[in-house]
């Protein structure tokens, strides 16, 4: 099932548009209200051997797309298409985070995040090479845990001091005992296979006060995939991303010991609750020194993630510029102290 959505005033196609947030027809300006619009196209049933062929509405061109394509656009006319039947039952995703960064303004913060790279190429650094820019909602579980830890260590406190002539070392051994209980909310991983995980990692935070239910009219004028992993298979991974905090909450509750050994520490962390969201990334492809780069923006935020090309010749004036700096810095603390440097 092929979904568009038409002007009723004019019968152009309407697409998200993320600063006004509405449904925005460009060719004559009328906006539709979202949050008020009537969703009953979320109602058809999802066959996972269906055929990836699908008619575009507006032209009539043949779309053929990946089963994991939700929304795209037709490479004929243009049209914006939510493949409905795609978000249905189990496949319809929870909530959303629609774009607030347009495509002109992503090119923008890209652009001033190139310039200001300070060991990259002077030719990467002009931003003139985008070959593209595109609009995708990633599929993300936000995973509610909790964590129940009971920790038995062993703390000591050493104690030096000095009577008469001798100096003796006081150490003194404490059982510790923790028993926590530690929830944590809305922990991200991202669903798709075709996305780097350590990239989408790097991109949070979302502002996840700003989730919103879920519309098919979001996903309009941007391209959307459904999650390739269901919460049950990347709950190991959330259990992972929140390790490192568990390991410092304990940390700081057992302070004031010279050392801490621990005999024996449990971590037993469950689910509580996931929920299927969609979350808006900018893809950015850019073509320098006939190499494709690809960086990913946060579509929300305007962060910027990505590997770009180093200048070497930059990296070795900036070392050459911290040995100068050390040099200058030793010379000066020895003629200070009286002495000299070679």
């Amino acid at each position: 099932m092929i979904i568009q959505y038409k002007c009723p005033n004019c019968g152009d196609d309407m697409e998200f548009d993320s600063e006004t947030g509405t449904l925005s027809c460009h060719s004559c300006g009328r906006k539709e209200n979202i949050e008020e619009f009537s969703e009953d196209l979320i109602t058809a049933t999802f066959s996972e051997d269906e055929a990836n062929e699908y008619h575009c509405e507006n032209c009539g061109a043949i779309l053929i797309t990946e089963a994991e394509t939700t929304a795209t656009t037709c490479s004929f006319c243009g049209a914006a298409v939510v493949i409905g039947d795609r978000l249905s039952g189990m496949l319809a995703p929870a909530k959303v985070i629609p774009f607030t960064i347009s495509k002109d303004e992503a090119k923008k913060a890209f652009q001033t995040w190139c310039k200001n790279g300070l060991l990259t190429p002077k030719g990467f650094m002009t931003a003139d090479r985008i070959k593209g820019i595109t609009g995708m909602y990633v599929p993300f579980w936000l995973y509610d845990l909790n964590s129940k830890v009971k920790v038995d260590a062993q703390g000591t406190k050493v104690r030096t001091y000095t009577r008469g002539d001798y100096i003796y070392t006081e150490t003194k051994y404490f059982d510790v005992y923790r028993d926590i209980n530690l929830d944590y909310v809305k922990v991200p991983v991202d669903a798709s296979e075709k996305m780097n995980d350590e990239i989408m990692d790097k991109l949070e935070p979302y502002h996840y006060d700003q989730l919103k239910p879920f519309k098919t009219p979001y996903l309009a004028g941007y391209i959307a995939e459904k999650y390739n992993y269901t919460d049950a298979d990347l709950l190991p991974r959330a259990k992972t991303k929140i390790q490192n905090f568990i390991e410092t909450y304990i940390s700081s509750t057992i302070s004031g010991y010279s050392s801490v050994s621990y005999k024996h520490k449990q971590i037993n962390t469950k689910k509580k609750h996931a929920s299927y969201v969609l979350l808006p990334v900018w893809m950015v492809y850019y073509d320098f020194d006939k190499t494709e780069h690809t960086f990913a923006m946060n579509g929300q935020t305007g962060k910027v993630i990505g590997k770009p090309p180093i200048s070497y010749s930059k990296v070795a004036l900036w070392f050459s510029g911290i040995a100068g700096t050390s040099f200058i810095t030793l010379k000066l603390i020895s003629l200070i102290m009286g002495g000299g440097f070679w």
